[in-house]
């Protein structure tokens, strides 16, 4: 059973802040925002799309974000965000995710947090960076629907990307998500074979060569887009860019 809340139990995979029936910060319930945008999610279905892969088989409907290099900027190689204090949003990501809740995209984000196995910070502290993200975001009129994340080490789960685990929990809270309809956008091989594997379509976010992890240049080449940004892979999809 999920547990909708921000306390913590160390046995739970999933880190939720928001999910179906879940109230949001003013206690009102967490309710798609549609707007201009909408018209143009029919175009979605072909706005990612090489001559390796077929067009999506259903109309979009869940982007998947990774955290660190996609919404905040990414500390060092072998260095986690550990505090709300080192957590610094990259430039239009409000922005950006408020144009996919106008179009009535459903947003996750989902990440692997090694650092709480190793014991540089708690599964709390991952929630109260989430919280304070989701407060940043509300000040801009865009949310996330959900954030899960993946607290364990290496071999030790099934949730830790590239494995499915957190594919899974969305879907049981949000049943209507599937594979076909959802794009993963990344900056790591991890996040990319994430999606591959589960069929989705994928974004590659490209990231200061010294916050680049190893096996960058093998998700570049393994995705279905490259972008230099939240902005610019948002921009492609409701554009309808390929």
């Amino acid at each position: 059973m999920l547990k909708r809340t921000f306390q913590v139990d160390a046995n739970l995979h999933p880190r939720i802040v928001s999910g179906p029936g879940a109230a949001d910060f003013s206690g009102r319930r967490a309710m798609p925002d549609r707007g201009p945008d909408a018209m143009q999610v029919a175009a979605i279905i072909h706005s990612v799309d090489d001559s390796s892969n077929a067009p999506f088989a259903e109309p979009l409907g869940t982007v998947f974000l990774d955290r660190d290099g996609v919404i905040n900027e990414k500390m060092p190689e072998g260095q986690y965000v550990r505090s709300s204090a080192e957590f610094h949003l990259l430039p239009g990501v409000p922005q950006a995710i408020a144009r996919l809740n106008r179009a009535g995209l459903r947003v996750i984000v989902i990440s692997n947090q090694r650092g709480v196995a190793l014991g540089l910070y708690t599964a709390a502290d991952v929630d109260a960076i989430h919280a304070r993200f989701q407060a940043m975001l509300a000040a801009q009129g865009a949310r996330v629907d959900a954030f899960y994340f993946c607290p364990h080490d290496k071999a030790q789960c099934n949730c830790r990307k590239p494995l499915p685990g957190l594919f899974e929990q969305a879907q049981a809270d949000f049943p209507q998500i599937a594979a076909a309809s959802s794009v993963m956008v990344g900056d790591s091989h991890s996040d990319i074979e994430f999606g591959r594997r589960l069929g989705m379509r994928t974004i590659f976010i490209e990231v200061h060569p010294d916050r680049q992890r190893p096996g960058a240049e093998k998700a570049r080449a393994s995705a279905n887009q490259s972008a230099a940004s939240l902005q610019e892979a948002v921009d492609a999809l409701l554009r309808g860019r390929a």
